[in-house]
């Protein structure tokens, strides 16, 4: 049998995610002969990733800062507000539109990853909220890859990796400092995983038009007809369906604060109109009680939703 050198690690994670990244990084030996990729959901101001990381291992850490080669024996860490694209022997940074609600976007990394480096690949999802990762795992193992997710017990946000258990083949689920030495036998050749079949490419790749918004740009969101379900817009936002029913509902709830803002300002120039010059018949004072009503009605209505 062949032996294949699973060297191409990514490593994701979201929210209550830092604790597992750092117990699968000390496990990996001084001398790892892979190179790995960490992509981590973060604000977009500075971040003190990098110097945490080098805490944690010997090996040279850094966040990626521009496009160009990397080599092996390396960490290198998506920055703030930018994709990490991984390309044969190249590393690309991207602001393009965010994926699952984040840029960086762990899906991106996967994906990329596996399209360079197919069977060679190894994706770990550790922690997180909502679905990212999910489908990036999918094109991993459908190009031979090797699939890893934190155990369900330990992650403190189980909802990443339970949906890319639900998604995708998986062939570990490993508690966190069980994985750097996993991963050290995965890219010497020496742990054989019991691997699934490469996924057989769908007959067809089409989107079909899903009748919903991009709750970003609101532009016509078009449905992947393949699993995992994906719902990507033109400019290019895409979501999982968990991802955008939450973004979903984050839009209706600023709608709706965007209109209590219209009725309140709309009452209060009505009152100013009339301190200036009262109507005969009192119609602005009238009309800036029942927009300051409708203002207090709606905001009732959006307090009381759950």
């Amino acid at each position: 049998m062949i032996t294949v050198k699973r060297d191409v690690i990514v490593l994701g994670g979201s929210a209550g995610s830092l604790e597992g990244l750092r117990s699968a990084i000390r496990g990996l030996p001084k001398d790892f002969p892979g190179v790995v990729f960490v992509v981590l959901h973060m604000s977009r101001g500075p971040s003190l990733l990098d110097d945490l990381v080098r805490n944690w291992t010997t090996l040279p850490a850094s966040f990626v800062t521009e496009d160009g080669p990397f080599g092996f024996g390396r960490i290198y860490i998506a920055p703030p507000d930018r994709h990490l694209i991984v390309g044969r022997d190249h590393l690309h940074l991207s602001r393009g539109p965010k994926e699952g609600l984040h840029r960086p976007s762990i899906n991106v990394t996967y994906r990329t990853a596996a399209s360079a480096y197919n069977e060679r690949v190894v994706g770990v999802l550790f922690s997180g909220l909502l679905d990212d990762g999910a489908s990036g795992l999918w094109e991993i193992a459908r190009r031979g890859g090797v699939t890893i997710i934190q155990d369900l017990q330990e992650a403190r946000f189980p909802s990443m990796p339970q949906s890319a258990l639900g998604d995708a083949p998986i062939n570990y689920q490993l508690r966190a400092g069980e994985i750097g030495p996993m991963l050290a036998n995965l890219s010497s050749g020496s742990e054989s995983a019991q691997m699934q079949h490469p996924l057989a490419e769908p007959e067809s790749e089409r989107e079909v038009f899903s009748g919903f918004t991009c709750p970003e740009c609101r532009g016509p969101l078009y449905r992947s007809t393949t699993d995992p379900v994906e719902f990507r817009c033109r400019v290019g936002h895409a979501f999982g369906v968990r991802s955008l029913i939450d973004e979903s509902a984050s839009t209706r709830e600023r709608k709706m604060y965007e209109a209590i803002v219209a009725l309140e300002e709309g009452a209060d120039l009505a009152e100013y109109a009339a301190s200036r010059k009262p109507s005969k018949n009192g119609s602005l004072e009238r009309e800036a009680a029942q927009l300051r009503k409708q203002a207090n009605d709606l905001r009732k209505l959006v307090e009381s939703l759950t």
